[in-house]
């Protein structure tokens, strides 16, 4: 007998949107943060590296040029339809011009179906909204809002540079114009306590978002929270203690939402800590192997 889906996956919902396997093809879009250029603040969140994740990407490459090397590759042999996933810092931060000439770089094969962009709430205009609109009667578009974390405090101690309101605002107008919302949230964040995650989890269920990934927070080199680290200020979540909270957060998260992600994917060459995380296995299947001994579901505590 076939064991029951615990929580939404995300490889099986595209495949019953698309009606096949669906992958995604990471692209470097040349983009900055305005909290790295000076509008918001400089060096980023706590935690991030100076690549704004997607470090496996090959940025020197134009926008065009990575897609076309990524559909010469083996990976195009995996599937037949593909999303586009703008995944390097804040995809929605620049010219709406600028925003429409790199993201129509990056659709041009046939069998690419969607597109995919990570932002920042605050960089979610009328505008930008109104751009990403325009290729839905086409493709598939989802907007991906790192959260992260509900308390304001923390978001100030991590360097967000917005507000937990600013997400609010983000994913109403997204919801006006009927755009998908994928929302990013991250467990272990220096000094959060269970009432933290409770408390995230509150919140994304007060809002209509689509989908969710969840992460841990690791260390990286070349960052604020490496500091912290190797001064004790910081102290990284051990693997129990995660895989308990991120149990909490599928039983407590609305069943209609898609989980995109359990475990983040730290840069090998430049994760300190904690050396679990390299290990997405040990996450995945240690998440499973709880959900089913203790008869746990997606949605089971949702109110």
């Amino acid at each position: 007998m076939e064991e029951k889906e615990r929580y939404r996956h995300l490889n099986k919902y595209l495949k019953d949107k698309f009606g096949e396997r669906t992958l995604k093809i990471c692209v470097d879009g040349g983009f900055t943060c305005p909290n790295r250029d000076g509008l918001k603040g400089t060096g980023g969140c706590i935690f991030c590296s100076e690549k704004g994740s997607g470090e496996h990407i090959k940025s020197s490459q134009n926008i065009s040029t990575q897609v076309r090397n990524y559909f010469e590759s083996y990976k195009a042999t995996r599937a037949n339809r593909f999303i586009v996933y703008f995944q390097n810092f804040t995809n929605t931060y620049d010219t709406i011009s600028h925003l429409k000439e790199k993201y129509d770089a990056a659709l041009i094969d046939e069998r690419i179906v969607g597109l995919a962009i990570a932002t920042r709430p605050d960089c979610i205009s009328e505008p930008v909204v109104q751009l990403l609109k325009s290729y839905a009667d086409k493709y598939y578009v989802c907007v991906e809002l790192g959260l992260q974390t509900s308390n304001n405090k923390t978001g100030e101690l991590i360097h967000r540079g917005y507000s937990s309101e600013d997400f609010s605002n983000a994913v109403l107008l997204l919801n006006k114009y009927g755009i998908d919302v994928v929302a990013h949230m991250i467990v272990g964040l220096p000094g959060e306590t269970k009432d933290d995650v409770q408390n995230t989890v509150q919140f994304l269920n007060q809002h209509s978002i689509q989908g969710l990934k969840i992460h841990s927070c690791y260390v990286v080199e070349h960052t604020k929270l490496a500091d912290m680290y190797r001064s004790n200020e910081y102290v990284p979540i051990t693997l129990d203690d995660y895989l308990d909270y991120v149990s909490y957060i599928i039983t407590h998260i609305s069943p209609d939402v898609v989980i995109h992600r359990v475990s983040g994917d730290a840069p090998k060459d430049l994760l300190i800590a904690p050396t679990w995380n390299l290990h997405k296995k040990w996450v995945i299947n240690g998440l499973d192997k709880k959900l089913k001994e203790e008869n746990l579901w997606q949605g089971l505590y949702f109110m």
